[in-house]
C-alpha cells in the first residue's frame, strides 16, 4: 500500500486500477454520477482516431494517480458511446469534464500541459499532498507512537523511490542509532549523496553520530562517577562523565555536569564544557526538553 501510495497508485477504499477506469453509456451513472458525490470526477471524452487524445490521456492517467485518490478518472469512447457527450454539447475531443455532487462543474477541451490539469484538480479537489512528503510525516507520527519498525519501513519505501531523499535517510540513520546500531546509521548516512552533505537536516544525525562514537571509546561509567565524588575537580572525567551519560540518554544529569565543569574552570580545554553543551544540544533537536533546560543553564551562567 504505502509503495503504491509513494508511485501515486493507491486510492482510499480501491488499489491503483480504481482510480482509473472506461465506461459506458449504461454504466455512467454509476461510475461518474454515484461517485462524484463522493469526490470530483474527471471524464475523458475520446476516441480512437483523436491524435491529441493519444496525448492528453497517459498525462491524465500520471496526474491522477499522482493525487493519489483525491479524484478518479473515468474515460469514455464516444465512437461506441456517443449520447452523453451529445447531451453535454461536447462539439470536439479531446475534452473533459469534471463532475462534482453529480454535476458538470469545470473542465477544458484540447491535449492542455500537465501544469493546467493539476491546477484543475487543485480547483476541484483543494492542493494534493506530495505522497513522499505524506509518507515522511507518517513516520514521525509512528516515532511518537513508539512504532520504530513500521517508522523504518516508511523511510525504506521512501528510500527505494527516492535514494537521495534527506529527511528518509536521516531519519532512517537516526532510528539506527537510537537501537544502538552505530555502523548501520554509518552507513545510511554514506548514502547521502555529495552535493547534499551539507543539508541542515543531517546536522543532527550527525553530532548524534559523534557523540555516539566518543561515548563508545570512554571507560566505565561507575569508576568516572567515583573519579568525580573523590575529585570535584577532575575535569575530564566529569566531561567524560556528561559524554556517557548523555549515551545512555540520561541527558539532565550530562548537561548539568558541563554545566558544573564551566562553572569550575570556563577555560578548560578551549571552552570545552560549553562547546560539547551546544553538540548535545544540535544532537537531541531545537525543541527537545532537555535542550531547553539546558539553553537556559547555559543562558544564565553566561550571563550572570
Amino acid at each position: 500500500m504505502l509503495n503504491d501510495t509513494l508511485a501515486g497508485g493507491s486510492a482510499p477504499g480501491g488499489d491503483a486500477g480504481s482510480l482509473v477506469k472506461d465506461t459506458t453509456t449504461a454504466g455512467f451513472r454509476q461510475d461518474v454520477v454515484a461517485e462524484s458525490m463522493q469526490r470530483p470526477v474527471l471524464v475523458d471524452f475520446w476516441a480512437p482516431w483523436c491524435g491529441p487524445c493519444k496525448q492528453l490521456t497517459p498525462v491524465l492517467e500520471k496526474v491522477v494517480k499522482e493525487a493519489a485518490g483525491a479524484v478518479v478518472l473515468v474515460k469514455m469512447n464516444i465512437d461506441e458511446h456517443p449520447s452523453i457527450a451529445g447531451q453535454l454539447g461536447i462539439q470536439s475531443i479531446p475534452a473533459v469534464i469534471v463532475f462534482q455532487k453529480g454535476q458538470p462543474v469545470d473542465g477544458f477541451m484540447g491535449a492542455v500541459p500537465e501544469s493546467q490539469i493539476k491546477e484543475l484538480i487543485a480547483r476541484v479537489a483543494g492542493p494534493v499532498a506530495d505522497p513522499v512528503e505524506a509518507a515522511i510525516a507518517e513516520a514521525a507520527s509512528l516515532i511518537e507512537e513508539g512504532d520504530l519498525a513500521g517508522a523504518s519501513e516508511i523511510y525504506a519505501a521512501v528510500l527505494e523511490q527516492q535514494p537521495d531523499n534527506i529527511p528518509a535517510l536521516a531519519g532512517l540513520a537516526k532510528l539506527q542509532l537510537d537501537a544502538g546500531e552505530v555502523e548501520n546509521a554509518k552507513r545510511v548516512l554514506a548514502m547521502v549523496p555529495e552535493a547534499k552533505l551539507s543539508d541542515p537536516a543531517l546536522a543532527g544525525i550527525r553530532a548524534a553520530l559523534d557523540l555516539a562514537e566518543q561515548a563508545a571509546s570512554l571507560g566505565d561509567l561507575a569508576g568516572l562517577q567515583r573519579e568525580v565524588e573523590a575529585n570535584p575537580d577532575a575535569h575530564q572525567a566529569r566531561f567524560d562523565l556528561a559524554l556517557a551519560l548523555a549515551a545512555r540518554n540520561e541527558r539532565g544529569q550530562a548537561v548539568d555536569h558541563l554545566i558544573e565543569l564551566r562553572k569550575r574552570d570556563r577555560d578548560w580545554n578551549d571552552d570545552g564544557a560549553r562547546r560539547q553543551l551546544l553538540q548535545f544540544f544540535e544532537a537531541w533537536g531545537v525543541m527537545d526538553p532537555d535542550t531547553i533546560r539546558g539553553r537556559r543553564k547555559l543562558s544564565a551562567l553566561l550571563f550572570s
